[in-house]
């Protein structure tokens, strides 16, 4: 059997179509062109009346796309439409206008509104025009136009919050990035269209003004024209031209009406998932009560003496049928409904509910109050999310540690210019920004006092000051560190992921970081994993390294080490303290002047021996057992040498020996987070030690 597959043959309308598809540019074209030669030159009656015809169909078939439209950009060739179709209109008024005032005959189809329509009555015809124009101008067009203004508006207030749930969704995996490219073009398209819709909504109320000026020069000059050229009296000038006039004026306002309709149906269209005739009458029917409260309120009239009793019972009667039989309706589907969910409980009773989608948890979230949003929207000068994406690069290139995507959203239960930072779903780190200012950070050296909002900058506690745009040079000359809202909260949150590093670091990212040292490192990785240590031992060593700011860039150097000493012991910390001194160009480097010349902290050998010989073996590693009154006073007198130290500009570093450096620093990681704790064998040959002061307890 051949698989080959037969052409498709494509029907004669369907090439047509293609045809004129192919050829759309040259025809709109030649179109707007064609109307502004009928402005121009003469037209023949036969011609006038296809067009008017033409231009009564062209506005049904408007109304009847926009009815059966389930969202607005579905219709986004509307505001060229209807310039288009408006400049088509006036075009034909001045053609009908131009034979009316010639030859006294505008055509056919004018003749016959003129005649049929309203029945040969001027003022019959003048008062019906007159009506539709007010409906159209004062009714239809004037709502169309501030539903237009209003939600242009508000879809340009709403853009922000839109772009910034996109690039959330993007940053967290739930879509592709051609499925934010996509919706990013969407939301461009929607604003565009109510923008432009906004302003296309004013050729509609011009068009009715142009109407209005129309029929009175058409009358005005008819009469005049009829009894000063044509020698009719002017009683036959007044009855002849007021029908062609009114005729004409008709026959152009009735599609006018169908246009206005059409803008007013589509600027009040709300996306839905079918057309409007559908959502009218699901929505109408969807409350059975309503209908028979109704049917009954119309019957209830028909009983009361001096109106009519036939037309209320009729109406009342059928709205209240049909209420009832809607809520009959409704009963027997909710009743099949309960029976059906019953058989698939009983069918599979223990069935358990799926939670699964609502376990998993951001590993680090962002959440920004509505009045942060500018800092996310690009249109408005924001780059917070670019900044965001150089925190993770610096991240990795300063700590060797691969973030996840962090998912920036908005939270309404924050204030409006707070923000707050979670780890895992809890919050680590809260904030709050000062509405159009900056801040002013005193480093020591400033001694100008700035008007403005004192308070304390979040990341490292420094003494500043909110101060206004307009201040900014002055607090830069007095020797202020200045910086905008969108650096604040990027400093803050570098900083929350540093202090937290070693939280952010999970099993699987290891997984991955060893698996990338493995591409170019085959050997470091398989002569530890699995058969020395686990994936989780080792995690844990690189969360201790993070949790003192080592960083594991040099991921290499750590493994080679783990293997030769995870032979030694199983002891994580330990093996900690042995890649710490692997690491000991890296770690000391960070603390060394340009000099070569570490200032640093030393401990009295008394208070080192003391502290090795309180060090207990447990179950779960080392730990300090030492007198709770003694071990304050060994912490006091620390503190008191580090701000000694820092009083004169150096860093606050503490010099231990090997054996007790992991246990100085978690005795002071609560009451001196800072302080940073090195030991002997992470000092490099070359570096020169400066001591600065010794800790020492009488």
């Amino acid at each position: 059997m051949s698989t080959a597959a037969a052409p498709v043959e494509r029907g004669s309308g369907g090439g047509v179509l293609d045809r004129i598809g192919q050829y759309g540019d040259v025809m709109v074209a030649g179109l707007i062109i064609g109307i502004v030669v009928m402005m121009i030159i003469p037209m023949p009656k036969a011609l006038l009346d296809v067009l008017l015809v033409a231009n009564i169909s062209m506005a049904l078939s408007v109304v009847l796309a926009t009815i059966y439209t389930t969202e607005p950009l579905q219709f986004s060739i509307f505001p060229s439409l209807l310039l288009m179709a408006t400049l088509f209109r006036l075009a034909l008024n001045i053609s009908s206008t131009r034979l009316i005032l010639l030859h006294g005959d505008a055509g056919a189809v004018i003749h016959s509104f003129g005649q049929f329509v309203i029945g040969g009555n001027i003022v019959v015809g003048i008062i019906v025009f007159v009506i539709l124009i007010v409906i159209q101008f004062v009714v239809i067009t004037n709502g169309a136009g501030r539903v237009a203004e209003v939600a242009a508006r508000f879809t340009l207030d709403a853009m922000p919050g839109k772009q910034m749930a996109i690039d959330a969704d993007l940053n967290a995996g739930v879509i592709t990035d051609e499925e934010a490219r996509a919706r990013r073009q969407s939301v461009s398209k929607e604003a565009d269209f109510y923008g432009a819709m906004d302003g296309a909504s004013k050729f509609v109320k011009g068009d009715a003004i142009a109407a209005v000026l129309i029929v009175a020069i058409n009358l005005v000059g008819g009469i005049a024209v009829g009894m000063l050229q044509q020698g009719y009296s002017i009683g036959d000038a007044v009855q002849h031209y007021s029908l062609l006039t009114v005729g004409e004026g008709l026959v152009n306002q009735i599609p006018a009406l169908l246009i206005s309709t059409a803008t007013g149906i589509i600027v009040t269209r709300a996306a839905g998932e079918s057309d409007l005739g559908r959502d009218l009458t699901a929505q109408l029917t969807a409350q059975p009560r309503a209908l028979m409260i109704t049917g009954g309120v119309v019957a209830l009239l028909g009983l009361i003496p001096g109106l009519p009793p036939l037309p209320f019972l009729m109406m009342g009667g059928g709205v209240l049928g049909g209420g009832l039989m809607l809520r009959n309706r409704r009963r027997q589907a909710s009743a099949a409904a309960v029976a059906e969910e019953a058989n698939a409980l009983a069918a599979a009773p223990s069935e358990p509910e799926n939670v699964a989608a609502l376990l998993p948890l951001d590993t680090l979230e962002l959440e920004i109050g509505y009045g942060l949003i500018p800092l996310v929207d690009k249109e408005e000068g924001g780059d917070l999310l670019g900044r965001v994406a150089m925190v993770r690069r610096q991240t990795a290139t300063e700590l060797g540690l691969s973030l996840a995507p962090i998912r920036i959203r908005d939270n309404i239960q924050l204030g409006s210019h707070e923000y707050a930072v979670k780890i895992k779903g809890v919050e680590v780190a809260r904030w709050m920004l000062m509405p159009g200012q900056i801040l002013a950070m005193n480093p020591g050296m400033a001694d100008t006092h700035l008007d403005g909002v004192p308070t304390h900058e979040p990341a490292f506690g420094l003494p500043a000051v909110w101060i206004g745009e307009a201040q900014r040079e002055q607090a830069e000359i007095a020797g202020y560190t200045v910086v905008d809202a969108t650096s604040l909260l990027v400093t803050h949150l570098s900083e929350v992921i540093r202090n937290h590093a070693d939280e952010l670091l999970g099993r699987q990212d290891t997984r991955v970081l060893l698996d990338t040292v493995r591409e170019r490192n085959a050997t470091a990785v398989d002569e530890l994993v699995p058969d020395l240590m686990s994936v989780g031992e080792v995690q844990r060593v690189l969360q201790h390294l993070l949790a003192e700011g080592v960083s594991i860039r040099d991921l290499v150097t750590v493994l080679e080490t783990l293997g030769d000493k995870a032979k030694l012991t199983k002891d994580v910390a330990i093996l900690a303290e042995y890649c710490r001194q692997a690491l000991s160009r890296v770690i000391c480097g960070r603390y060394v002047d340009e000099g070569g010349t570490l200032r640093a902290i030393t401990i009295d050998p008394e208070i080192d021996r003391e502290v090795a010989e309180s060090v207990a073996r447990t179950e779960d590693g080392s730990v300090v057992a030492m007198d709770p009154a003694r071990a304050s006073h060994i912490i006091d007198a620390i503190s008191q040498q580090v701000d000694a130290a820092q009083a004169i500009g150096a860093p606050p570093v503490v010099l231990t020996s090997g054996a007790t450096r992991r246990h100085v620093k978690s005795m002071t990681i609560h009451a001196i987070p800072n302080l940073t704790v090195l030991s002997y064998h992470e000092i490099l040959p070359t570096v020169r030690v400066e001591p600065v002061g010794m800790v020492r307890v009488d």
